[in-house]
């Protein structure tokens, strides 16, 4: 914040707390409102039960207290002029920020259906929860959202993703006291020793604790003050204290609160860009303690509802078909007296919106929460600068993650000024062979350093943290307010992740139909350690299945690919850095492969997605192949051409035709994929009445469902992993789940016409090979030589 936003602001008049109530009062109504009324909005006439929504879903309790933040941020926003975004985190209580953007205009501005009068009012209120309507948490529908409702666990990760790189952004975040109890927002308080405070924006936290969640109480809202604190403290936050029930004594503490919290944040920040200070600063945190359902019915029905966890949905049920509920409604909807607070043709007062800032300064309106409107062009350099030359395929072998790695370094370098790509990962950037970023960008660190510690930089741009949920929280933080990024994670570990990922495939694909949302820089995975390198590390690490939860979503969100080879990587590396709106996933090996295509061929062969490669197979074109091998993914493709290798010294007069598969969505039918082939083109690859033996990388039925629809299906045989695994050689992984040259040669033999009794003695030789290998790695405790030592001959 620059300095003149750095004042203390005084403390708000009589008559400044009379508009903040009255703006919190006239927002609580709406709440109300949204959650019950289908008409009548006003309140003109007496509450009949056909105004009543038939069906009524919501979530109040959780809505007067985010109504509370949204007008004391409008205040302090407007006072001292701040660029501010807030993560919503119990996201169920839509009602109330879909409350605040309607009073302050961004919602008419986004859907100018919903005008701010008595009509409009009407259309907000019956849209809730309804049929064509809304959903009844803050969605990609809601202007100044990009946190999904119901993402518990996930809020604070993404606002400190929000928040990196934007130096004069300040991000608030409500935090449930159902949400606090989850381990991905336990592990998030940590990201406060990421924070760079020159160059990053800072992270308000208001931990809301109104005691409750849907049926149980809050484990910190029963915690003594004293050991929450200790607690915060621990984690590197100083709390600041907000608690009761008296609308004006809290208005006046969280007024304070407010200030002295933006105050401290602007103090660390001054002393860190003005003065060079490095030590770590304690972040203030906002620990608000007000009733559930607060200004709801104290009791129904003879049972207490406010201040207790009755009051988390709708208090009052039965308001269609119970006359004293529908009277408690209409009692409770007067009692915000919303005849001061909208005129007769439903505006919004000038009391109301005094403390609403203007513009792009309104939290429903910030460019921030709408991050393709901020997005530029990552400066990716010529592929053929990092290319691996290839002469011949197979002639030579390279670690395909350790040349990205050098590629990445080259985006490092190129966003150094800007500021807008980052890289995140588990502790693992060095072991996926990314370590050549470490040259042009250290690693984001505020805490302790000791003089063994490497590449530890207070303004690094590569984060690691040993939690995958914090990973791909700040990584989503970060792209969906404008910016670009790489998650590397191991293989079988990214699965922490997996209900996070769901959510932003979700979210993706609602912001596709929604005009006013511009498109961000896609999510993007580096899955690598995979299963059948992690021979050393055992069974714990083998689990190939990711890309099959991947690819039960959004068809138009998800893209997987399975580059064999470095120069392959580099093209889908490239294409998945430039795309928008997409979860791209890229499974690729660290160690040692060969290379089967030059850059050229590599990104023909990428844009085909799947495609012959002549020049591994024996087919000539006079005739259709007898078989037709396949392959998606690195050691399956090694494997493949291994085993059409063994078929043309063995079976000369075999037509085989060789085919790998980068982009596995190709294997399904275009209608169900946008890369979907058609089935004219599916079967010229893959012709219906011969063969088909595909090694692939992960669970084989992935492939046999993609496939089902196929005509050819049923003489497709597939070969992947099949969750067997230990510790052992890397090639005994392959015999083991059966993926193996010899086990595929065998495979042929079963299947094409005429070679069980022709090629029995080459059967016999490749069960042979199988058993002797077993032997071997017993005894020797390595693979066979003919298999180590294995090269292209082609």
């Amino acid at each position: 914040m620059s300095s003149d936003k750095q004042q203390v602001s005084n403390a708000p008049t009589e008559e400044e707390l009379a508009c903040l109530d009255a703006h919190w009062r006239a927002a609580n109504y709406l709440a109300v409102g949204q959650i019950y009324l289908m008409a009548n909005p006003l309140l003109t006439e007496s509450l009949r039960p056909e105004h009543v929504k038939p069906r009524l879903l919501g979530h109040w309790g959780t809505s007067p207290g985010l109504n509370l933040v949204h007008t004391h941020l409008n205040r302090a926003v407007k006072a001292r002029d701040l660029q501010a975004l807030c993560i919503w985190g119990p996201g169920h209580g839509g009602p109330a920020v879909l409350a605040n953007s309607w009073l302050e205009g961004s919602y008419t501005e986004t859907y100018p259906d919903i005008t701010r009068d008595a009509a409009g009012m009407a259309r907000l209120f019956k849209q809730f929860s309804f049929p064509g309507g809304v959903p009844s948490h803050v969605a990609p529908e809601t202007p100044g959202s990009i946190h999904e409702g119901g993402e518990l666990g996930y809020s604070l990760s993404h606002a400190y993703g929000a928040a990196l790189d934007n130096p004069d952004l300040v991000v608030a975040c409500v935090i449930g006291d159902g949400e606090a109890e989850t381990g991905p927002l336990a592990a998030s308080w940590h990201s406060n020793k990421f924070l760079d405070p020159v160059h990053d924006g800072a992270v308000l936290p208001v931990l809301h604790l109104n005691g409750y969640k849907i049926a149980n109480p809050a484990v910190l809202s029963r915690l003594p003050r004293e050991e929450l604190d200790a607690l915060l403290r621990g984690y590197g936050h100083e709390p600041v204290h907000v608690t009761g029930n008296d609308p004006m004594t809290v208005h006046r503490a969280m007024a304070a609160a407010m200030d002295q919290a933006l105050d401290r944040i602007a103090l660390i920040q001054r002393t860190a860009r003005e003065e060079g200070g490095t030590e770590r600063a304690l972040w203030p945190v906002i620990v608000l303690r007000t009733p559930k359902g607060w200004t709801g019915p104290a009791e129904v029905d003879g049972l207490p509802v406010e201040g207790t966890w009755r009051a988390h949905q709708v208090p009052l049920s039965g308001v269609r078909d119970n006359p004293d509920h529908l009277r408690q409604l209409e009692a409770w909807l007067r009692s915000y007296r919303p005849e001061e607070f909208f005129d007769k043709d439903g505006h919004p007062r000038e009391q109301v919106l005094a403390c609403v800032p203007e513009g792009p300064r309104r939290l429903g309106a910030t460019p921030h929460a709408n991050g393709g409107l901020l997005l530029r062009e990552l400066p990716l350099p010529a592929l053929e600068r990092y290319a691996v030359p290839v002469d011949k395929p197979g002639a030579s072998m390279h670690e395909p993650t350790r040349v990205l790695g050098d590629l990445l370094e080259n985006v490092m370098e190129a966003t150094a000024d800007r500021r807008d790509f980052r890289l995140v990962g588990p502790d693992e950037t060095a072991s996926n062979r990314l370590q050549a970023v470490y040259t042009a960008s250290g690693k984001a660190w505020q805490a302790q350093t000791l003089p063994v510690d490497e590449h530890l930089d207070h303004h690094g741009r590569v984060m690691e943290i040993l939690s995958e949920h914090t990973c791909q929280g700040w990584l989503e933080g970060y792209l969906l307010t404008g910016r670009h990024g790489l998650f590397s994670c191991y293989e079988a570990f990214v699965h922490i992740v997996d209900s996070m990922v769901n959510q932003h495939i979700k979210w993706l694909r609602v912001t596709r139909r929604l005009p006013w949302r511009a498109p961000i820089a896609s999510l993007n995975y580096l899955l690598t350690s995979h299963v059948w390198r992690q021979d050393h590390n055992g069974f714990s690490h083998q689990d190939p299945g990711f890309v099959d939860h991947v690819l039960n979503k959004s068809p138009e969100a998800v893209r997987v690919y399975f580059p064999p080879d470095a120069n392959t990587l580099l093209s889908v590396a490239d294409h998945a850095l430039r795309s928008r709106d997409y979860v791209n996933v890229i499974v690729a090996g660290k160690q040692s492969c060969f290379d089967w295509l030059s850059m050229e061929e590599a990104k023909a062969h990428c844009a085909r997605g799947a495609g012959i490669w002549d020049w591994a197979g024996t087919e000539d074109g006079s005739r259709a192949p007898d078989v037709v091998l396949a392959c998606a993914g690195d050691v399956p493709t090694q494997e493949i051409l291994a085993a059409a290798q063994l078929l043309r010294r063995h079976l000369p007069e075999l037509a085989v035709r060789v085919v790998n598969v980068v982009d596995v969505a190709r294997l399904m039918p275009q209608e169900e994929h946008p890369h979907g082939m058609t089935d004219f083109e599916y079967d010229g690859l893959f012709p219906p009445d011969k063969p088909v033996v595909f090694a692939y990388h992960g669970y084989p039925w992935l492939v046999h469902r993609l496939a089902y629809r196929r005509t050819g299906h049923r003489n497709l045989h597939v070969r992947g992993y099949k969750e067997i695994g230990t510790t052992t050689t890397p090639f005994d992984m392959v015999v083991r789940n059966d993926m193996d040259r010899y086990r595929l040669v065998m495979d042929v033999i079963d299947r094409v016409p005429g070679l069980a009794v022709r090629a029995a003695a080459l059967r016999q030789r490749m069960q042979d090979a199988r058993q002797r290998h077993d032997m071997w790695i017993r005894e020797h405790g390595t693979d066979l030589p003919e298999v180590a030592d294995w090269t292209w001959d082609g």
